[in-house]
């Protein structure tokens, strides 16, 4: 039988220690926020006013949660969060599923079949990538109105998906480039044409770019709030609106624990994403999905 093998003892050298000692400060730099947020949550307004931030609750409680999700105020109706929520559903599943689809069809044109002014096309769609949302608010909002768009739940999912084609775009093509082209041209050689082998050849090859796509469109759609506030109307408000006027409400008392019950809901949905597909977040990006 083979010796064992010696273990390698871990020697704490200043080196090694710098870089724990790094890494816990980092941790606690994220993890104290979450920490009081979630103890406010949970307290009554008692024991809030008496200044004891850090304190573990002495009377649990969940209304403040309740009360966040079903009665608190986002204005002059009194329904919660949970109308915001069912809004930001309805405006990121779309949203993602066009703009992953189409940006996945231009990288597979500009990656294999590279039309005539496909250089052109690549460039203006990563200029558009890298333009400030906030010059293009103006101009959309009157395009928007001249098709009467405006402030409609089509119209800003037409917005979220031009917004993110360019980036989808970028990340398709440059994952489509690593693969061989002697794939596909066994494919054109067997008679296969532009749809048939994007729908059965690449896409099923696609999973590890298309996992990074969905979790980059969903939380960037998730959390925006500008594009929201200005083309998704007063009736579908998403999440992140509905929270800003929960927070800054100027009727009755200041609920600390229902605004961060609130807080905490609206970030609900990117932080389980990110939890239940980072594994596969960190294969795509190891399998070439944003090399470039």
């Amino acid at each position: 039988m083979p010796a064992p093998r010696p273990r390698r003892s871990l020697a704490w050298t200043p080196a090694r220690i710098g870089v724990y000692g790094f890494l816990i400060v980092a941790a606690l730099f994220f993890l104290l926020p979450l920490y009081v947020m979630l103890v406010t949550s949970v307290k009554p307004m008692e024991e809030i006013r008496l200044g004891t931030l850090f304190a573990l609750p002495h009377h649990f409680t969940l209304e403040p949660w309740a009360q966040a999700w079903s009665s608190a105020c986002t204005g002059l109706e009194c329904n919660g969060i949970r109308g915001g929520f069912w809004n930001s559903v309805a405006i990121v599943v779309p949203s993602t599923v066009l703009s992953i689809a189409i940006g996945a069809v231009n990288g597979y044109a500009l990656s294999f079949w590279r039309p005539r002014g496909a250089g052109l096309l690549f460039a203006i769609l990563m200029m558009g990538a890298f333009i400030p949302v906030q010059v293009m608010i103006y101009p959309l909002v009157r395009g928007l109105a001249a098709v009467n768009l405006f402030s409609s739940l089509p119209g800003i999912i037409l917005i979220h998906t031009i917004f993110g084609m360019p980036v989808m775009t970028l990340l398709f093509r440059n994952y489509y480039a690593a693969l061989p082209m002697e794939l596909f041209k066994a494919a054109r050689i067997d008679g296969g044409g532009f749809w048939r082998i994007f729908l059965q050849l690449m896409l099923p090859m696609s999973t590890p770019v298309i996992v990074v796509a969905v979790i980059m469109q969903v939380t960037g759609i998730w959390n925006d709030f500008l594009l929201g506030l200005v083309f998704a109307g007063s009736e579908h408000l998403p999440m992140t609106v509905q929270l800003n006027n929960i927070i800054n409400t100027t009727t009755g008392e200041r609920l600390y624990n229902v605004n961060m019950a609130a807080t905490i809901l609206t970030s609900m949905v990117p932080l389980a994403l990110y939890f239940i597909s980072g594994r596969w977040f960190v294969r795509g990006i190891a399998s070439g999905a944003v090399k470039g």
